[in-house]
């Protein structure tokens, strides 16, 4: 791959072990981001195809990499260029969960690119709270 030319990364905290955090982000049923819908071509492993659609547009995604129950790399192909999704969930202490994405651009036409990664700069922070909120609210909800 190489070198990104753009990178943001955000973390968030929340109150569910990190076991529990994995096991519900991995759940293509708990990907829930109007407008956006997502489709999964299987389990959460490497090589599974996401398909995420929006009014107008459908992007295509592959999980490279995963490391059951801490991590997992996304790539998604667009133009000519690369984005990159690294998820990490750290377990702060048997009940809280840091969750961190970092995204990088690279490729060939990835400079192109950047004016519209950097609204992921706006847009990533409020949807990984909204995640870390659904992770403790389900938690939560499940009495524990």
């Amino acid at each position: 791959m190489s070198e990104a030319i753009w990178g943001f990364a955000h973390s968030v905290e929340c109150g569910a072990p990190r076991e529990f955090a994995w096991a519900y982000w991995t759940n293509a049923k708990n990907w829930d981001d109007p407008p956006a819908r997502f489709e999964f071509d299987g389990a959460f492993v490497v090589g599974t195809r996401l398909k995420t659609i929006l009014p107008g547009q459908e992007l295509e995604s592959v999980i490279r990499e995963v490391v059951d129950g801490r991590s997992a790399l996304i790539e998604m192909d667009v133009m000519a260029a690369v984005l990159t999704f690294d998820w990490r969930f750290e377990e702060l202490d048997e009940r809280r969960t840091k969750i961190t994405q970092s995204i990088r651009l690279s490729g060939a036409g990835a400079e192109a690119m950047v004016g519209q990664a950097k609204l992921l700069e706006r847009s990533v922070p409020q949807g990984m709270q909204k995640l870390g909120n659904r992770i403790e609210g389900t938690w939560t909800q499940r009495g524990r």
